[in-house]
């Protein structure tokens, strides 16, 4: 038997309505702050990774999917989002778009070779945006917020937001110099990925897995302690726009973060959830106002951040939270002869065109076992045919909640079912006035005189 890949998985059932629901999410959220969907290539040329993640990151060093194709071409399957984002930015010549800045959201699948653990796979799933060609501290603060954001429509209130200043070019260098004279006097102390890095890029050794308990990581100088006034001022103002917007956070001067083109603001969200572990980081961005020219690109600020959705999944499962899925249809047909049948094919088809749910017997089952396969399917309404109705334009209809049957007419069908239907919707949103449907993430007493909109972002109830 041939089986899956080491670090990949098969999404299906109830797990893939999890996932499709995730995603929706996220296109609805992006609409809402006006975010453009993008969709790059699994694949790229090597080189746009080596040179737009950097030759010392453990990504290009430990982790990228490399190969030679049949015209001898260095590949690479992509280990992140931005990189691919940015060189689309530069070859399709968006900094030429009269709507300025570019606000580009992906959600897509990254590799990347690495031991495979809960949480962490070879085949993973992130959804990230990406904005081009604004360098205003505000648009930091709504990059973070739209993530955070995010996890609370989920439900995930839990989620900690820890930030960090990088500083300029100028800051960033100054800060490199202070490391080095550091490192020097400990570098044998340290592991041989370290002893690598010490050469090339001494900000890697901060980010070192195997020796972030030594007492020589944790006492090294503060990229906070050596910013310049410019980079100082800025980080200010992320901060005050994040007071604004009411997203707490902490300053944590340990983010470095692991990729080359990063400067200025950086962030990481964490979930403070009972049985995540090491699997705690849920996603991460910053700053990288020079990646577009090292690309090739004119002179653009950048900032963006990626999200694992596996590992989201992961956090939701941890925390007890049931994502309000659908696993129900609006109606089951059920037929007995061949005539029957042919008329089943029928409406079922013109139903579905006209916005319904609909599924019907396919496996030549009995009546009994049409019934219980409506049962399994959770089928709101059961459609029976027989052929006497059918000669007088009729059919029997069930609520399966009520139990109530009816004989209708076949031309008063789908206005049955638009007015049911619409009962059910009614209900349920009674139902929920006094809980939001956001799944917990409004953090606030809702009562009847205002909407909660303007604290969750969803639209679930209004001003009455």
């Amino acid at each position: 038997m041939i089986t899956k890949q080491k670090g990949c998985h098969d999404i299906y059932g109830v797990e893939a309505k999890k996932w499709k629901y995730v995603d929706k999410l996220i296109d609805s959220l992006m609409e809402k702050y006006n975010y453009s969907y993008m969709r790059t290539p699994l694949f790229e040329a090597s080189e746009l990774f080596h040179r737009g993640i950097g030759e010392t990151s453990d990504i290009v060093t430990k982790e990228t999917y490399d190969f030679t194709d049949r015209g001898d071409r260095a590949i690479t399957l992509r280990p992140e989002g931005t990189a691919g984002i940015v060189r689309s930015y530069i070859e399709n010549k968006l900094y030429g778009d009269p709507n300025q800045p570019v606000k580009i959201y992906y959600n897509g699948t990254m590799y990347r070779y690495e031991r495979p653990q809960s949480g962490r796979d070879r085949e993973l799933t992130q959804f990230g945006v990406e904005v081009l060609g604004c360098d205003d501290a505000v648009m930091d603060a709504e990059v973070i917020s739209l993530a955070v954001n995010f996890y609370r429509l989920l439900g995930l209130t839990n989620v900690k937001v820890q930030i960090n200043s990088l500083g300029d070019e100028e800051s960033r260098s100054n800060y490199r110099n202070v490391l080095i004279d550091y490192f020097r006097p400990h570098i044998d102390e340290l592991c041989e990925d370290c002893k690598a890095r010490f050469e090339k890029n001494p900000l890697r050794i901060l980010d070192c897995k195997v020796d972030n308990e030594n007492p020589i990581l944790k006492n090294a100088p503060k990229t906070i302690d050596h910013l310049n006034e410019a980079s100082k001022k800025r980080f200010e103002e992320v901060l005050e726009y994040l007071d604004l917007l009411k997203i707490e956070y902490e300053i944590n001067p340990n983010i470095v973060r692991g990729l080359d083109y990063y400067q200025h603001t950086v962030f990481e969200f964490t979930a403070d959830i009972e049985g995540m572990g090491s699997q705690s980081a849920l996603g991460a961005g910053g700053r990288y106002n020079g990646l577009v020219e090292q690309l090739g690109g004119p002179e653009t600020p950048g900032i963006g951040f990626g999200i694992g959705i596996g590992r989201t999944l992961l956090a939701l499962e941890k925390a007890g939270i049931n994502l309000p899925i659908e696993e129900e249809i609006d109606a089951f047909i059920l037929y007995v002869n061949d005539e029957e049948k042919k008329y089943a094919t029928y409406l079922a088809q013109e139903l579905r065109l006209n916005g319904f749910n609909v599924d019907m017997e396919y496996q030549n089952r009995n009546l009994k076992g049409q019934f219980r396969q409506a049962e399994r399917l959770n089928a709101k309404f059961l459609l029976i045919l027989n052929s006497e109705d059918l000669d007088n334009n009729e059919l029997k209809i069930k609520d399966t909640r009520s139990k109530e049957e009816e004989i209708i007419s076949m031309d008063a069908l789908i206005y049955y079912l638009d007015e049911k239907l619409a009962m059910d919707e009614y209900a349920s949103s009674e139902l929920e006035d006094d809980a939001c449907s956001c799944g917990g993430a409004c953090q606030h007493e809702h009562d009847h005189n205002h909407s909660c909109e303007h604290q969750c972002g969803c639209h679930h109830h209004e001003e009455d």
